[in-house]
């Protein structure tokens, strides 16, 4: 798995959340309960984010609960959705937890290193494995 790709799926996993929240309700997926639909979509998107950008903490955050917070706010311009600040509470606690455990990960693994090198998971599980010749 390359940076690249995490890239990629971090970006797309927003795009669906943007999709998810503005369009109109009849189009809204349903999985789960609306609770942990929310705190389940901005949770994966803060670990994505986190492990696409591993020396980037504050800035992932900020991005994550900024767009929690905005998208229930453009909520207000579609006319069939509504935002509410408790689902605004619920898509923020989603996001602090994943990019904090995306945090969590990064620093098991030592992907944050004290120099800023901005290898990230991807980076720091490619150059392991090509350190033991598995990968060219």
């Amino acid at each position: 798995m390359s940076r690249k790709f995490i890239l990629v799926v971090a970006w797309a996993s927003l795009a669906f959340i943007v999709f998810a929240t503005l369009s109109p309700i009849g189009l809204r997926p349903h999985l789960a309960s609306v609770s942990l639909e929310r705190f389940g979509a901005f949770a994966l998107a803060g670990v994505l984010f986190g492990l696409a950008y591993p020396s980037r903490f504050w800035l992932v955050l900020a991005m994550v609960l900024g767009a929690a917070v905005g998208l229930e706010l453009l909520q207000f311009m579609t006319p069939d959705r509504h935002g509410e600040v408790r689902d605004a509470m619920v898509k923020v606690a989603g996001g602090a937890f994943g990019v904090g455990l995306s945090l969590v990960f990064n620093r098991l693994i030592g992907a944050v290193a004290p120099q800023g090198d901005d290898l990230g998971v991807v980076g720091q599980l490619t150059a392991a494995r090509a350190r033991v010749g598995l990968h060219k």
